[in-house]
């Protein structure tokens, strides 16, 4: 009896004296300020590398490109995962507790596949759209306008949205496993437990999108390493040239195609690692009697959102004008009225 005694009083929860409260996990000093400290810096990365992106973006009107603005558009969708979702999940997965409200825990559900879905569609686009640039320079830019990317923007903000919205606040995701939604609410705890129809729906949109742009990036790849080869073997056969100049073309195009396919190598498995574990967890759970447990499910989770953390330096960072920008941004030279017409295209800033 004195045993059993012991170990309820040792038990901790979420809110002490509260009736049906969530029991807390227990953890140590020592591993929750790691906890805070990885995890914080995954926020951090997110909100300010994405507002360097749309700063950079938006500001210097020599990047102004139809491009470009799908670009700061999907770095808007990993800004509000960094600002919305990020910093409350920290405290989540750290204490163990949501303490921020029950109505905030459906809105931040809301925000979670929002922003996720945003984000990977955006991807989606931005695949496409190059694969375009690649194939046919000449005519890519009559083909991807103004007005297709905007189309390219919408439809990822509107779908994403509206599919959340249509999920959580008609609380179709719990229809099948009323008794498992009964059994997890406790005051302090946010789960939104899918059953399997809205599972299985949210791998495919997970896998089409991915699949695509697996098959996609590889094109890109191909034909990218097929234009170099082109342009070396008519450079070296081209007779009113100097051998130097023809060198230095074929080794530009050489050194071009190399970095395009590491920047798609690169966002192929950053994109796999982070997605692939969460999606496929989530099914396998669903089919499986939702036994995963719970440490698990939040590294899945987080290395979901990570991929917004990493997105602004796979997009932007292989690109010499962004970190001219960052040069301008951080300082605070931006502040300055001629900064929007500074050329970022040049040897010297």
């Amino acid at each position: 009896m004195v045993t059993n005694f012991s170990q309820a009083e040792a038990v901790e929860l979420c809110y002490k004296n509260v009736n049906g409260s969530c029991i807390k996990t227990p953890c140590s000093p020592g591993p929750r300020a790691i906890l805070y400290a990885v995890l914080g810096f995954g926020a951090v990365l997110a909100v300010f590398g994405n507002l360097l992106v749309m700063i950079a973006i938006l500001h210097f009107r020599q990047v102004h490109t139809p491009t470009n603005f799908l670009i700061a558009s999907l770095a808007c969708a990993d800004f509000s995962v960094g600002v919305t979702v990020m910093p409350f999940s920290t405290v989540r997965s750290v204490e163990s507790c949501w303490y921020f409200g029950e109505s905030y825990c459906k809105s931040h559900t809301c925000f979670d596949t929002s922003f996720c879905f945003a984000s990977l569609f955006h991807l989606c686009c931005i695949s496409v759209d190059r694969y375009i640039a690649v194939t046919d320079p000449l005519t890519s830019p009559t083909k991807f306008t103004v007005s297709v990317s905007g189309i390219c923007i919408i439809f990822p903000w509107f779908f994403s949205v509206t599919y959340s919205l249509s999920i959580f606040y008609t609380e179709s995701n719990e229809e099948g496993i009323e008794e498992l939604v009964v059994a997890l609410t406790c005051v302090g705890g946010c789960q939104a437990p899918l059953n399997q129809n809205r599972v299985l729906l949210c791998f495919l949109h997970f896998f089409i999108p991915t699949v695509t742009m697996v098959f996609i990036n590889s094109k890109i790849f191909l034909v990218a390493k097929h234009q170099a080869r082109k342009i070396e073997s008519t450079a070296s056969q081209a007779q009113s040239s100097s051998e130097s100049y023809k060198e230095r073309v074929a080794k530009r195009e050489r050194k071009a195609a190399k970095t395009l396919g590491i920047a798609m190598a690169a966002f192929l498995f950053c994109h796999l690692i982070s997605w692939l574990p969460y999606s496929i967890d989530s099914l396998i759970d669903a089919f499986m009697g939702f036994i995963t447990p719970a440490y698990i499910y939040e590294i899945c989770c987080w290395c979901a959102y990570y991929n917004s953390a990493i997105n602004p330096l796979i997009y932007a960072l292989f690109y010499p004008w962004f970190r001219k920008a960052i040069k301008v941004i951080v300082p605070g030279q931006v502040l300055k009225n001629s900064s929007a017409t500074m050329n970022l295209f040049s040897e010297h800033i």
